[in-house]
């Protein structure tokens, strides 16, 4: 984790507030028409071009980036000091829009008052704009709850009285990376032996399946493009692993215009955990080429050794639209895919519904045994 040095000065951070070249009011982005829009007196302003040192979404070298957060050398990793407010609750740190410093945590629903400090953080490389507005990211929340039957009806009217929803750039890692592998193992070949066995008193032939094993050794290789890591602790896994596919091609070089109007959190999970989250799923990856190139009918693996070259890495931002809503003094979350509308959640259940569905099921139960017992 970076530390600045104590006797370092600390910038002020960014204040990322666009004024409407006609009013003055504040800007924001607007999804539907991809371009600031002014909700005050309605003027359109167009998304200003990326600089010239960011006309491509340039991946960053992973080695000088670790070494240059751990204060090892000078490697010029891009940095941006950030003042960020941290929920008390679930550990969420968030950069509201415009010049707020204070806020209601769209991840747990936790009022939060901003920090007094502020973090250098690397600086985001890319960012997938929003999509889909508000309006149609409430409309597909709600066709989601409208097929949870189980769910209590209190919950499901609480969440359709038309509270605002949480727009919110939630941050990621990406992973590049050339691996070539050597591996040890055994290929297995399925033959069949034939068998005598008595069954109900009479002589039966049966085959009996065997597996005939050879050491096999070999290399393979991969390239691995944009392997993607969630860099947060504030949304469980199993929320944000089910909101893909993600547009990445659609990727915008990194402007702060397309976070005007919404929230964006600071990422927790650092770069080189986040790499170690990338591994792993390389890793499983290159144990299924493995078996690949082992081939025949069963494969056994005893040893694989990859070379990784050519690491590098990207921070980006994915958009999601986020309710947090606390019924009955319980905190319920639904998050939606800010590009395609897939909607995820909790899932809370209602007793007097179960409890109903298993009295009906009983009682279709008994009806069908009574039936069947008066024939």
């Amino acid at each position: 984790m970076y530390t600045p040095a104590p006797d370092a000065p600390t910038p002020a951070a960014p204040q990322h507030r666009f004024p409407c070249d006609a009013c003055g009011a504040d800007l924001r982005f607007a999804p539907d028409g991809g371009a600031l829009i002014c909700d005050h007196c309605g003027n359109r302003q167009e998304i200003a071009g990326p600089g010239p040192w960011d006309t491509a979404l340039r991946e960053q070298d992973l080695a000088a980036a670790l070494r240059s957060l751990g204060g090892t050398d000078d490697a010029d990793t891009e940095t941006e000091e950030r003042q960020l407010l941290s929920c008390p609750n679930c550990g969420a740190e968030v950069e509201l829009a415009g010049a707020a410093h204070a806020g209601e945590c769209p991840f747990c629903a936790t009022p939060m008052v901003t920090c007094t400090g502020s973090q250098r953080r690397i600086k985001p490389r890319g960012v997938l704009p929003f999509a889909i507005d508000e309006e149609t990211a409430r409309g597909a929340m709600a066709e989601w709850l409208g097929q949870l039957w189980f769910a209590p009806n209190g919950l499901k009217e609480y969440a359709r009285k038309g509270r605002r929803l949480n727009g919110i750039y939630v941050p990621y890692w990406t992973f590049d990376a050339a691996t070539r592998s050597a591996y040890s193992g055994e290929r297995g070949t399925v033959y069949y032996e034939t068998r005598t066995v008595m069954r109900d008193g009479k002589r039966q032939t049966i085959r009996v399946p065997k597996v005939r094993w050879r050491s096999v050794s070999g290399r393979v290789a991969r390239a691995f493009d944009d392997v993607l890591v969630l860099a947060s602790h504030a949304l469980p896994k199993r929320y944000t692993d089910a909101l893909p596919p993600w547009d990445l091609g659609a990727l915008e070089p990194y402007n702060p215009e397309y976070l005007a109007g919404f929230a964006a959190e600071g990422y927790t999970v650092a770069l080189d955990t986040g790499y170690g989250e990338a591994r792993e799923a390389m890793d499983a990856i290159i144990a299924r080429d493995v078996k690949f190139d082992i081939g025949g009918d069963r494969q056994r693996i005893h040893r694989i050794e990859t070379e990784v070259s050519d690491a590098s890495f990207k921070h980006i931002l994915l958009p999601v639209w986020m309710a947090a809503y606390k019924y009955r003094g319980q905190s319920y979350r639904f998050v939606v895919n800010g590009r395609t509308g897939r909607v995820q959640g909790e899932r809370p259940w209602s007793a007097w519904k179960i409890a109903f569905a298993v009295l009906i099921g009983l009682l279709v139960a008994a009806a069908i045994g009574y039936v069947a017992a008066t024939q």
